[in-house]
């Protein structure tokens, strides 16, 4: 049986329901999460723990990235760090200005204080 490795999930608000998922070799790929709760994507086959970053749109071109959580077996392996970059990078894509509630990510920021990120940040 193959390894199980976790799932990681960039999720929208409760209303608008979207995911990217992170599986091994740290590939961002997008897919879709179940109808439940928001934080909650579909399962990989035989794995349950899920790292997600949660999102939601407060303006017409504003996002407030509110809070990442990793199940506890699978800290410290930098699975935060690419949730982080992946929701950062989709501010910049989109060209959208993102409110940092969650600290972690105000903590990524601080430690890659990239310019395209920089300038996407809500004051």
């Amino acid at each position: 049986m193959a390894p199980c490795f976790p799932s990681a999930t960039v999720t929208r608000a409760p209303q608008q329901e979207t995911a990217a998922e992170l599986d091994p070799p740290v590939l961002l790929q997008s897919g879709a999460v179940g109808d439940s709760c928001p934080q909650h994507s579909l399962p990989s086959p035989g794995c349950h723990d899920r790292a997600v970053l949660l999102y939601e749109y407060v303006g017409k071109r504003i996002v407030d990235l509110q809070h990442t959580e990793v199940p506890d077996a699978y800290r410290g392996r930098g699975i935060a760090k690419h949730l982080a970059k992946a929701a950062l990078d989709f501010v910049v894509e989109e060209d959208l200005k993102a409110h940092l509630t969650c600290w972690y990510i105000q903590k990524y920021v601080k430690e890659n204080p990239l310019p395209q990120y920089l300038e996407h940040l809500q004051p």
